[in-house]
């Protein structure tokens, strides 16, 4: 008969951190990106002190940094970024799985700043190490495609994004069905090529399946779901449709509003949209009464 090995105080305080980061991350998921980070801090602060090998820091330094950038605190997420990236590298080599993950979110990051020419090479580094260690036809690498595709689309390559948005969500459709939640962010990057080509009613229907999607996978005040709306206000307006446009903009700042602190860049984006179109109305309103 065998007795079960005592349990000491390092095991409990490694399971601690592993219950702590999943808390941190169903509070991100969840919009709730206050609790999270005070989630993430204490795990992290924990697993410093418990943890012998660096590597075993990695998935919570770059889950931190995603938090980071999602509730717009982009500085401290590329600094999780970038040490999580020198663990990688340092323990794994240049060429690893985990080292394309970073590169694919730091890219990423960049695409958030709006600083697209950063973001090209960091993207094209992760598709470039993924494709080599998986092949081209791998789900993996399709996600590294899609944040390729959404910086060509910030530097305005069309023409090179496009195709590579219709093989991801081929690849997607085959792995997860119709209705997946990277599904519904590829049809909106793919509603937003399509807009700025002109093609507006083609941009509509992408934009409406992305936001079906994610109603149903989110719930209809997922800071995720505003996004599109907020998107989808602005194609209305384009196409003279300034009643549905404003109803987009007001439901998206509800939820913006609720989900997200003032300065995050994402509701002050969408506030100054809103406005734009008000003042359009206040001023057409006001020719039609000379």
């Amino acid at each position: 008969m065998t007795t079960a090995k005592p349990q000491t105080t390092d095991d409990a305080q490694k399971r601690m951190v592993s219950e702590l980061a999943l808390r941190a991350d169903t509070c991100r998921a969840q919009g709730r990106y206050d609790e999270s980070e005070a989630l993430f801090r204490r795990a992290l602060d924990l697993a410093e002190h418990v943890f012998d090998d660096d590597s075993e820091l990695l998935s919570l330094l770059n889950n931190f940094a995603v938090l980071y950038k999602y509730s717009g605190q982009f500085d401290e997420a590329e600094r999780m970024y970038r040490r999580a990236l020198q663990i990688a590298e340092d323990r794994f080599g240049e060429r690893h799985a985990i080292v394309a993950t970073i590169y694919h979110n730091l890219g990423g990051l960049e695409h958030a700043r709006g600083n697209y020419t950063a973001g090209e090479p960091l993207a094209r580094r992760s598709v470039e190490i993924r494709r080599a260690l998986l092949g081209e036809d791998h789900l993996d690498v399709a996600t590294d495609m899609a944040a390729l595709a959404g910086i060509l689309d910030g530097l305005g390559k069309y023409n090179e994004s496009e195709p590579v948005y219709h093989r991801v969500l081929e690849i997607f459709e085959r792995e997860f069905g119709p209705e997946n939640y990277e599904i519904a962010i590829n049809l909106n990057n793919l509603a937003a090529v399509y807009a700025a080509q002109g093609k507006l009613e083609e941009a509509d229907h992408m934009y409406c399946r992305a936001l079906a999607i994610k109603r149903k996978l989110l719930g209809v005040n997922h800071p995720d779901v505003a996004v599109t709306l907020n998107n989808l206000a602005l194609l209305a307006k384009r196409r003279g449709e300034m009643t549905r446009a404003t109803v987009m903009y007001e439901r998206a700042l509800v939820i913006f509003e609720r989900a997200l602190q003032p300065t995050h860049p994402r509701l002050i984006t969408c506030r100054a949209n809103y406005d734009k179109l008000r003042r359009a109305l206040a001023r057409s309103a006001a020719s039609k009464n000379i």
